[in-house]
């Protein structure tokens, strides 16, 4: 019996016509990704340059970013504010609000002196805390590790930062490589 018309295309024939695509479409998909993460990096610098410390409130921070991934409450009664631009972007934001409700810092924490702070022996909850949600995680069962991914910018070179967990949650190991991906759509 058959099913198709042509309102309804034989599946098996469409198949065939895409095959050998697979490549140009993930070249295609990444090349799309790097453009919107350029993006973002042009409209986020846009952001930035419009909130001004100890004047920028908390409804400026809110209509320049939207609404936060998380809140973290401060010992000293300021709040911080994550926004993440991860998988696909370069940065996490922490924009820290002052008990006056005016902001007091904003800071990019996806940079060479916060990955640097990640040390052996750190817990999840630490790691995260300091460097925003990663854009990825990876469990390895069989070697009873975790592995966090965070895309990030060293100048003009894009960089993976990756931190390893053991099963207690705790860091093994960290460290950068070129993001091959970013890379090859350039």
């Amino acid at each position: 019996m058959n099913t198709t018309s042509p309102d309804r295309p034989n599946p098996l024939l469409r198949a065939k016509d895409l095959a050998g695509t697979g490549k140009a479409l993930r070249r295609t998909g990444w090349t799309a990704a790097l453009c919107l993460a350029l993006g973002l990096v042009a409209c986020d610098n846009q952001k930035v340059a419009r909130l001004e410390e100890g004047v920028a409130t908390e409804m400026d921070v809110m209509r320049e970013f939207g609404v936060p991934l998380e809140i973290h409450r401060e010992a000293d009664g300021s709040r911080t504010f994550e926004y993440t631009r991860q998988p696909a972007g370069t940065a996490n934001y922490y924009i820290t609000l002052g008990t006056d409700g005016k902001m007091s810092a904003l800071r990019q924490v996806l940079s060479q002196p916060y990955l640097a702070k990640v040390q052996p022996g750190m817990d999840q909850a630490s790691v995260r805390r300091l460097l925003g949600q990663p854009g990825k995680k990876t469990p390895y069962a069989l070697k009873r590790e975790e592995v966090w991914d965070w895309r990030w910018q060293d100048g003009p070179t894009p960089r993976i930062f990756s931190v390893t967990f053991d099963e207690a949650g705790r860091v093994v190991s960290s460290g950068s490589v070129e993001d091959d991906e970013a890379t090859r759509t350039r």
